[in-house]
Parts: structure tokens; C-alpha cells; sequence
């Protein structure tokens, strides 16, 4: 008998359980301090970490910012966005980059209809948004320590 696929809840767990490990989340009480800092329940955390359930959309921000994992990875192993999608938005073409389009308009031209992976999307072009004006600041500013020494 050959080894079964596995689901999607155990590839989202292979992916962010190990990354959990990497970012100090081990030991006696692990989990409920995963849980604490990202929203979840701990029965919540338990089944994510047993493979056995993915866990609500709207958690994928945080689980990102507690385990390093780009949030469009989390996105897409969690079934919200396809990797099609996620790539086309991570397209560096600074005449789409630059035009006028709403967040709104994105998720509309990308078939994004549920209420909560248009909030997610959101989400994710205003973090993307923070983290372009925080690599900006952290350019101007080894510029301007340079320009000191």
C-alpha cells in the first residue's frame, strides 16, 4: 500500500511547526504561548500542530508574524489564495505597481469573494505596504549613518 497525500492541514502543519521550533516556540507550554500570541485557542494551535485542521484565515497574519513565514506562503497552503494569484500579485511591474487600482478592484480582477479572503487580502497589501516603507526608512537610514562615519 503507498503512503496516502497528504491533506492540506498536514502540509500547512509541515510548514509552520518546524518554523514555530525555529522561532523558540518549544517545550512545556508552547503551544498555549503560540496561541496567546497569535489569537488562537490552544485546542486550535493543538490541531494546526497535529496536521489535522488549517486554521481560520483571519490568524494567517499573525502565525506570520510568530513563525517568519511570508504571509502569501501561509495564504496560499492554507487554500485562500493559488499560487497563480499570489504570483501575479507579487509581480515587481512598477506600471501596475504605480496605477490607480483599489485593493477592491485587485480582489474583484482576481475572483476574491469571500468576505474574509478579501479581508485577508487587505491585510496583506497593507502589511506589504508597512514592510516597503520600513525597508525604505532602514535604506535611509544606513545611508545617512554612512554619510556620518
Amino acid at each position: 500500500m503507498t503512503d496516502a497525500t497528504p491533506t492540506r492541514a498536514q502540509k500547512f502543519a509541515a510548514l509552520v511547526v518546524p518554523a514555530a521550533e525555529r522561532a523558540g516556540y518549544t517545550g512545556f507550554g508552547a503551544k498555549a504561548r503560540f496561541a496567546r500570541e497569535t489569537g488562537m485557542t490552544e485546542s486550535s494551535v493543538t490541531r494546526m500542530w497535529q496536521g489535522s485542521a488549517v486554521p481560520d484565515a483571519r490568524f494567517y497574519d499573525a502565525i506570520s508574524q510568530a513563525t517568519g513565514i511570508e504571509l502569501g506562503t501561509l495564504l496560499v497552503e492554507g487554500g485562500v489564495l493559488s499560487h497563480e494569484s499570489l504570483q501575479s500579485l507579487s509581480e515587481t511591474d512598477r506600471s501596475q505597481v504605480q496605477s490607480a487600482l483599489t485593493p477592491e478592484e485587485a480582489a474583484d480582477r482576481l475572483g476574491i469573494n469571500d468576505d474574509v479572503g478579501r479581508e485577508l487580502f487587505y491585510a496583506t497589501i497593507e502589511r506589504l505596504k508597512r514592510l516597503e516603507s520600513d525597508d525604505a526608512a532602514d535604506r535611509s537610514d544606513r545611508g545617512g549613518t554612512a554619510a556620518q562615519m
